[in-house]
């Protein structure tokens, strides 16, 4: 079995120090395998930004966590025109990872992580061919028997946001992307940048997707909250690439709390949820698509 933190969205420069600690503090209990962090380093690619970014970073491997790590749309500096268009990504490749293609691999999973910031789209992101020619060719080698991850800030897919059941944009070149993941056998999709914990199978989101499992993080730190979600992260439990479980850590004031815990396991025809929450932290609330948290 792999386990797995996925933190997203961590945004120094709009972020609780307090919680940050707490994030630190928790993964230094539960020792995880692999640390995902799925981009928003940063709010506003600034320097001293990044400096906190990289401490951060930096405590975490001499910490001795093994960590996957790509930027996200506000590691693109906004407003410096000159640096966003001649440069986007010099100050996370600097501080954080020149790696914008990261790769994890042991006994038991494949992971490869894939830039989707881009200059052009400010907020939105993307896929360029190189990238997707690069899904198959990493993933082709992968013996059967491990679970295949690909990790994105960008979800591939268009994603609930919201309470009013409204979709977001997806990812651009979303149908190649699309096909590409199902072609290397994708079995887990993981991404943030909505600030929203979230999971279902991809096949109830779009035809022809494949039989991967799609998960959102939440924001781990930021104080920039939307709907009302606390800040969160999630944790996996990968027991075989047909059995996951997902339990969302949540924020409660004062450290982060077990919440919504869910196992699910593809047997058939597609992903099915098993709810297995003994202990829910106040405000966790699950839904029939999958597992959110929502506010305290």
């Amino acid at each position: 079995m792999a386990r797995i933190a996925h933190l997203s969205d961590v945004h120094f420069g709009a972020n609780d120090p307090k919680i940050v600690a707490a994030t630190e503090a928790w993964l230094q209990q539960q020792q995880p395998d692999l640390v995902i962090i799925s981009g928003d380093f940063t709010q506003r690619a600034r320097v001293n930004q990044f400096r906190e970014a990289s401490a951060y970073v930096n405590r975490l491997r001499a910490s001795g966590f093994k960590l996957l790590m790509v930027p996200g749309n506000h590691d693109v500096p906004l407003y410096d025109v000159v640096r966003r268009f001649a440069a986007p990504l010099d100050r996370y490749k600097r501080y954080i990872s020149n790696d914008l293609c990261p790769w994890f691999e042991n006994d038991e999973v494949a992971v490869l992580g894939l830039n989707t910031a881009r200059s052009l789209t400010f907020k939105d992101g993307r896929l360029n061919h190189e990238q997707l020619r690069m899904l198959h060719e990493r993933f082709a080698t992968v013996a059967d028997r491990k679970t295949r991850i690909l990790v994105t800030h960008h979800p591939l897919f268009a994603m609930p946001i919201g309470e009013g059941g409204e979709l977001s944009e997806a990812v651009g070149r979303h149908k190649d992307a699309i096909k590409a993941v199902c072609e290397a056998g994708v079995h887990i999709a993981l991404a943030g940048h909505f600030h929203q914990t979230y999971a279902e199978a991809a096949r109830k989101m779009v035809e022809n997707a494949g039989k991967s499992l799609i998960i959102q993080a939440g924001t781990a730190t930021s104080t920039r909250l939307r709907n009302e979600q606390p800040q969160s992260f999630n944790w996996l439990h990968v027991h075989h690439h047909n059995e996951i479980e997902l339990q969302v850590a949540v924020w409660d004031g004062a450290g982060f709390q077990r919440g919504n815990h869910v196992k699910y396991d593809f047997y058939g025809e597609n992903w099915t949820s098993h709810p297995m929450s003994d202990g829910k932290a106040a405000g966790a609330a699950e839904t029939t698509t999958g597992v959110r948290t929502a506010a305290a």
